[in-house]
């Protein structure tokens, strides 16, 4: 019998061209000029106002602390290393929970004279269960956690007003429009979910964002969550996109 079957042409599969669909290729919008990075956030985001603009609301100002501040790694050497080095106009944070991070590189650049705006991406609702114990001072209401409204009485507890502005939505959906805002960075911290698929998720989306000549750096390169979740996706990243990583303490350190 006639083999009647269609010849068919299968694509050479190999090491490399797998390697190439993981590689970072989303270019962005044209970049705004990083002296209107902090106009285009606030219009785009709060219709032109600032948010701290008549804070706090009365129906939370009787839920806040005054000024509390605690984070993780939040005030090692390697925030005044990087900011000395870059000297960054534009900075985004990706996982801020209530501001040490934020307030440390804004009393950063404030030392140095540069004029910085500094963007937190955060979704400001913690983890399930996250007010067990140490951070129980954070007030919930009818399911709804004072984490934001908290972190920004720690902004304007702390004078950092007009650098630090939140950007209170997911990484993955802020990063993104960022991208297609033209909105880019000199200087990117990844500090948000320590599992594999939040940090490769994370510094993807962050990585795209990055000026050409910028650092992009984060925390818990050594913890052991997810089977050293953060370190296995740092790593990957840079070796599927031919870039070295570097420790400065807890953090890991990509330069572009």
């Amino acid at each position: 019998m006639a083999d009647t079957s269609e010849s068919r042409t299968t694509p050479t599969t190999t090491a490399s061209t797998m390697i190439n669909e993981f590689r970072v290729t989303t270019r962005c919008a044209g970049r705004v000029p990083p002296e209107a990075v902090r106009q285009t956030v606030l219009d785009r985001v709060y219709d032109g106002t600032s948010p701290f603009q008549g804070f706090p609301p009365p129906h939370v100002s009787g839920l806040l602390h005054e000024k509390t501040i605690r984070g993780w790694g939040s005030y090692g050497a390697v925030f005044a290393n990087l900011i000395r080095k870059v000297r960054p106009r534009v900075i985004v944070e990706v996982g801020t929970f209530l501001g040490a991070s934020s307030i440390h590189m804004a009393e950063l650049t404030r030392r140095l004279g540069l004029d910085a705006v500094i963007l937190c991406v955060d979704d400001f609702r913690g983890w399930p269960g996250f007010r067990g114990g140490k951070f129980g001072f954070v007030k919930y209401v009818n399911g709804d956690v004072m984490l934001l409204y908290q972190f920004m009485q720690n902004t304007v507890s702390s004078n950092a007003t007009g650098s630090v502005l939140p950007v209170p939505f997911s990484s993955g959906s802020a990063l993104q429009k960022l991208c297609e805002w033209g909105v880019q960075a000199d200087l990117i911290e990844v500090d948000a979910g320590h599992d594999f698929n939040s940090a490769w998720a994370d510094v993807n989306r962050a990585y795209r964002i990055l000026r050409p000549g910028g650092v992009i750096f984060g925390h818990d390169y050594f913890t052991v969550a997810d089977n050293r979740g953060v370190w296995r996706a740092v790593n990957l990243f840079a070796k599927l996109n031919r870039l070295q990583v570097r420790t400065d303490g807890q953090h890991w350190v990509i330069d572009s």
